[in-house]
């Protein structure tokens, strides 16, 4: 493990102000990419980390929390941020399907039929070979959820890392680097809706239902709870945005 001193991160400064989460996502993202951080590498203390970008701490909390969510990033109580290790869930850059979005005007309901497609296939797998393991992180993913019924933005995170580790419980690595493409532009979209949400206590029985049939390696159930609780959570969606008064698609355009 390295720890990255504040000097390798003076190029992410921000140039203006209003530097949004989504921006700090892709700066750190970047340098993953580029290779100024690796694999195990630990990010600077949050004060410190947020003074060398130029942002304030919530955004740059809100910045980790996303890449954290689809597994970039792990934050590990009492120990800091931490570039997640190699042989951890794998993530595809969603940026090529993020620019298709805007080109074409794909559709929340689009997206969620992809991941319809891909998480129910994800499921049968994750019952036929996750592991102890596995499933002792599933529980504590659950456990998080029901402790953030009154906090929909944290629900979200434990949310989505639950879905990450099925899919790493498939032990397919490229379905669930799809799988983590599109749930990342999904996790963008809905955290911008997550707090009119009024069903998180249901959402987390529905993931103990997937626990469940994984539990009892159950692949025909897990695939059914798992379509049933994307279904749930399509509704759960839409309803959130018309409480917003107004009908966005996955690109953030009316529709």
């Amino acid at each position: 493990m390295t720890v990255r001193k504040a000097a390798v991160f003076k190029n992410l400064s921000s140039d203006r102000n209003g530097t949004t989460a989504e921006e700090v996502a892709t700066r750190l993202r970047d340098m993953i990419h580029s290779g100024e951080l690796s694999s195990g590498d630990k990010l600077p203390p949050e004060r410190d980390l947020a003074k060398i970008l130029g942002v304030s701490r919530p955004t740059l909390r809100a910045g980790i929390r996303s890449l954290s969510a689809v597994g970039i990033l792990q934050s590990k109580q009492g120990a800091g941020t931490f570039v997640a290790a190699a042989d951890e869930s794998p993530t595809l850059d969603s940026s090529p399907l993020r620019m298709l979005s805007a080109l074409h005007g794909f559709t929340s309901d689009e997206m969620f039929e992809a991941r319809m497609a891909l998480e129910m296939s994800i499921a049968g797998l994750a019952a036929q070979r996750v592991t102890s393991e596995q499933m002792t992180t599933l529980a504590e993913e659950i456990a998080g959820m029901y402790a953030s019924l009154n906090d929909p933005e944290q629900y979200l995170v434990h949310d989505m890392r639950f879905h990450q580790i099925v899919a790493a419980a498939s032990g397919n690595r490229i379905m669930t680097a799809l799988m983590n493409m599109v749930a990342t532009i999904l996790f963008e979209y809905r955290s911008k809706t997550v707090k009119r949400a009024t069903d998180l206590k249901e959402s987390a029985e529905q993931h103990h239902n997937i626990y469940r049939a994984l539990r009892d390696h159950d692949a025909q159930a897990a695939e059914k709870a798992m379509h049933d609780h994307l279904v749930e959570t399509q509704k759960a969606q839409r309803m959130e945005v018309e409480g917003n008064g107004s009908g966005v698609s996955v690109n953030g355009s009316k529709s």
